[in-house]
């Protein structure tokens, strides 16, 4: 099990953001699918799930519910260690029709069929999104 290294880090800025998100959006539109809503989880997920959704033109957004649409897009900021995806897995009626999209995965994971992904991480380095720079501060600082 790789631990995600709090020294080694890297900035994504709102520019790449926004090409992560067009390059999401197209892999997601590869599927043929149509989706009804998007559904996220409120930590991590949001922003991503409110640019997606803005760029594919899907006005409903879930946040943080005990059962996923089978037709909902589910959103993450990055697959890491798998445990979100666990988690949200039994809220699935029909776990193989089921989509998850993330603008991030972490390099060398076992990856799941429904994983769809924008870019690899380069290793185990801290992905710091525009929306949670603050959170990374204040995780450094109880590392110290």
């Amino acid at each position: 099990m790789s631990v995600i290294n709090m020294n080694s880090y890297q900035n994504i800025s709102w520019k790449e953001i926004e090409k992560i998100i067009e390059e999401l959006s197209k892999k997601v539109l590869l599927l043929h699918k149509d989706f009804s809503s998007i559904s996220t989880i409120s930590r991590g997920g949001l922003v991503p799930a409110r640019l997606l959704a803005d760029h594919m033109g899907i006005d409903v957004i879930l946040v943080d519910k005990n059962k996923i649409p089978v037709d909902s897009l589910f959103v993450d900021d990055i697959y890491d260690s798998g445990s979100t995806f666990k988690k949200i897995l039994p809220k699935i009626s029909n776990p193989s029709d089921f989509v998850y999209a993330t603008l991030f995965a972490r390099r060398g994971k076992k990856y799941p069929k429904q994983l769809i992904y924008s870019k690899k991480t380069h290793g185990n380095e801290y992905i710091v999104f525009p929306w949670d720079k603050l959170e990374y501060k204040r995780l450094q600082e109880l590392a110290l």
